[in-house]
């Protein structure tokens, strides 16, 4: 931290899903400082220096070798996460990763390894675990509001136009590790494993289907069974066209609790409902996945600070994102496999 009492922050990749971070940066600029970004592309930095004012490097070095420099956050392509991981390891810097952690379940363990064994803190960018109408929810649920659980259900239905899917490496394995759960679907099933659990079981068909043409796949269904008997159902795609919020469902003993995108409700059985709210207009589930306000950025990005502030975790860390790996994994091995697959946790890192 630098002697103003604000930390020092670089910020590799400049490409899509930059000006949430940035806008979010910018509301923190009472703590921090934005000293340095980068991006392989002298176009890229000079639209980002000209919208937002805020000074970049032509090489990736000047940020890494900057001492003064307290974390970086990363929004490259995820098949460049687990390298410069490492090398803010090396140089003893605190990272904020876009999701997902890396392109297959290995590398992604070696990403949060990394950070554990050179104690730096990682967090993800999971923001949807900030939406108000979450949290409430969740505390409900971690409370026994709504008693024991007995089925935990989510569906995605997201709208990508081939247009989407026509820009280089997009869906592909080599670039991103996966189609609609790795890259879209994978914020719901954090929020699901937030909420339950990892399931201990999973029975899964995916396809790409002829709406798309792409690499990976473009539609999920799957049946879930958790570990205390619970079951479930999860869906994906992003061939619903035009789009539809994301919903999330949870029966319980006691009642039950529906969240849809930027609502909800809980419904308990002794007559009391709860209408939970959220006025961060979030429509990213259409042609436009940028489409919704950085509001839960920013919270995600202050709770990151207070992290580094009182020498705690942050609220979403790299095992939680390597948790929804697991689970993304074991769906697509029941769907190559044609048969059900069982979960089978990495034992490092106990939370």
């Amino acid at each position: 931290m630098a002697a103003s009492g604000k930390f020092r922050v670089g910020i590799i990749g400049l490409g899509m899903a930059s000006p949430p971070h940035v806008l979010s940066l910018l509301d923190l600029t009472d703590r921090l400082d934005v000293v340095g970004a980068f991006s392989p592309s002298a176009a890229r930095r000079s639209d980002f220096h000209a919208r937002f004012g805020l000074p970049t490097v032509e090489n990736v070095d000047a940020i890494f070798e900057d001492r003064s420099i307290d974390y970086v956050v990363i929004l490259t392509p995820p098949n460049t996460h687990l390298e410069l991981v490492q090398r803010a390891a090396q140089a003893g810097k605190h990272v904020l990763l876009e999701k997902p952690l890396d392109v297959t379940l290995e590398r992604s363990r070696q990403v949060v390894e990394t950070a554990r064994q050179a104690s730096i803190r990682l967090g993800i960018t999971f923001q949807r675990r900030f939406r108000t109408t979450f949290v409430e929810a969740a505390r409900r649920i971690a409370e026994g509001e709504l008693g024991g659980i007995v089925s935990a259900s989510i569906r995605l239905a997201n709208w990508r136009p081939q247009s989407y899917y026509d820009e280089p490496g997009r869906g592909t394995l080599a670039r991103d590790g996966g189609g609609v759960l790795l890259t879209q679907a994978i914020h719901t099933i954090d929020q699901l494993i937030a909420l339950t659990g990892l399931p201990v079981e999973v029975s899964c068909l995916a396809l790409t289907s002829p709406i798309h043409r792409m690499e990976t796949e473009d539609l999920v269904h799957a049946t879930l069974r958790f570990g205390n008997g619970a079951i479930g159902v999860l869906s994906a795609t992003t061939a619903a066209y035009p789009g539809f919020p994301d919903s999330i469902e949870i029966l319980g003993t006691k009642g039950s609790a529906r969240l849809e995108g930027d609502g909800g409700v809980i419904a308990l059985m002794d007559g009391r409902t709860f209408l939970l709210t959220d006025d961060t207009a979030d429509r990213g589930s259409g042609a436009d996945p940028m489409a919704f306000s950085h509001h839960n950025h920013r919270a995600l990005h202050e709770d990151f600070l207070m992290a580094l502030e009182k020498d705690r975790e942050p609220r979403v860390q790299g095992i939680d994102a390597l948790a929804a790996h697991l689970l993304i994994d074991a769906l697509l091995r029941s769907a190559k496999e044609g048969e059900t697959a069982y979960l089978k946790p990495f034992t490092i890192l106990p939370k």
